[in-house]
């Protein structure tokens, strides 16, 4: 049975000349969800067609995604787009461009200033971790998890709490100094680990169909909030290593958090109703649940179909791209270049060698042939260094993301719900 617990806040910040809302104490109700194993689930028919919809696009989007010469491309820049999303929930806007620049400066092992920046390439790096560590059949585990979340925030003012269940209640919403005022307060910090490990044994069964299990791990990681920091980005992250697990996803990642960005509203109302109270078999339970579920597994549809159109302008570019070079030699640097450029847009020859598997004289030459032809353009990144960008592939990207921000899917007709890179 779901519930809430009474806890008793008492402030330690009385007298410091903090708000009334801020330095008070009060009492509190802390959600406690129920378990997962052995829980019952009903999903109604037209939910249950949904997931079917949504789960037939995701196998798709890995099974035909051939128009690419190199499918890895693809499933690197679809990465890319769902971890830079899945920041963006949380508050963290940064451009296509400026976040590249970033990658690069790093790269060069030279200091990077831009902690906005750092906070999203980490989320890529956990996102990438996470993807890499789990196959088809293969355990999510709590100590899995703790791994990507040590990721998340390494490097970062938090990065103390990377990989540590909390200690401390957490809330969300309302006051920073108590939760006297939350939206929502998750459940106590005693009961988190038994919590957790529940969520990671569902997380291993396989009596749901792939999509409504992601849905309600990831709401029910959300209502646990195990981590000071971070819960957000790893519970989406958890979404992806249940598809992976269950061979769904195992070549390119829908990007759904693009979509959940854009759908903000019902994102935030869906895994409140999921937090029912009370019998999990109850009309309001059910209906929660539900609701949540067919709202996930059409964000899902919905990123299939917008990455699919992404593919294809990335492959059409492609073609322009050999058009305008003329003869290219199979398997030279210039050819594997051209099929790794639209997951890496920009890059050093340095890197670009260590991409190609090459020594740095080839990979120079193939930079400076692209760049002859247009396709590459030189800037200038961190003290001095020189790069080079692929504005095509840049663009290409960037109306990716307006064209998900829209909730009809043009930005033209239907204006962006949130903050989108400008358009060239």
């Amino acid at each position: 049975m779901a519930k809430v617990v009474k806890r008793r806040w008492r402030s330690e910040v009385g007298g410091t000349g903090l708000p009334r809302k801020d330095s008070r104490s009060c009492d509190y109700d802390a959600y406690v969800p129920d378990l997962l194993m052995g829980r019952r689930f009903f999903i109604e028919g037209e939910v249950a067609a949904d997931v079917a919809d949504a789960e037939a696009a995701v196998a798709r989007l890995n099974a035909q995604a051939t128009a690419l010469v190199d499918t890895e491309a693809l499933a690197r820049i679809l990465l890319r787009a769902e971890a830079v999303a899945s920041s963006r929930i949380e508050g963290l806007e940064v451009g296509s461009r400026r976040l590249l620049r970033a990658e690069v400066v790093r790269g060069m092992a030279e200091s990077e200033s831009d902690v906005t920046a750092i906070d999203i390439l980490n989320n890529i790096d956990a996102m990438v971790f996470a993807v890499a560590s789990i196959g088809a059949g293969e355990l999510i585990t709590v100590n899995l998890l703790l791994d990507v979340h040590r990721r998340l925030l390494a490097g970062t003012r938090l990065e103390q709490h990377g990989g540590i269940v909390r200690q401390q209640q957490n809330w969300i919403g309302g006051s920073a100094y108590n939760p006297c005022s939350a939206v929502f307060v998750p459940p106590p910090p005693e009961l988190v680990n038994d919590l957790l490990q529940d969520l990671c044994d569902f997380s291993c069964t396989d009596g749901l169909p792939a999509v409504a299990q992601a849905a309600i791990a990831h709401a029910q990681f959300e209502s646990i909030h195990p981590f000071v920091d971070g819960n957000g980005r790893t519970g989406r992250a958890l979404i992806h290593l249940i598809l992976r697990r269950r061979g769904l996803a195992l070549r390119a990642l829908p990007p759904v958090s693009l979509v959940l960005a854009t759908w903000a509203r019902d994102y935030i109302d869906g895994l409140t109703l999921f937090r029912y109270l009370g019998s999990p078999t109850a009309p309001a339970a059910v209906d929660g649940l539900n609701t949540w579920i067919g709202r996930f597994a059409s964000a899902c549809t919905r990123s299939v179909t917008d990455a699919t159109t992404y593919e294809k302008r990335v492959a059409d570019l492609e073609l322009e791209w050999r058009k305008r070079l003329g003869s290219v030699r199979a398997n030279s640097g210039t050819d594997i270049l051209l099929r790794i450029l639209p997951g890496a847009p920009m890059m050093t020859a340095e890197s670009a060698a260590t991409l190609l598997g090459r020594t740095y004289k080839p990979a120079a030459a193939a930079i400076e042939r692209l760049v002859e032809a247009g396709i590459l353009r030189q800037v200038n990144v961190g003290r001095r260094n020189k790069a080079f960008e692929a504005p095509e592939v840049i663009d290409a990207f960037t109306a990716l993301e307006r064209q998900l921000a829209s909730p009809e899917g043009d930005t033209r007709t239907s204006a962006p719900a949130r903050f989108v890179p400008r358009r060239r």
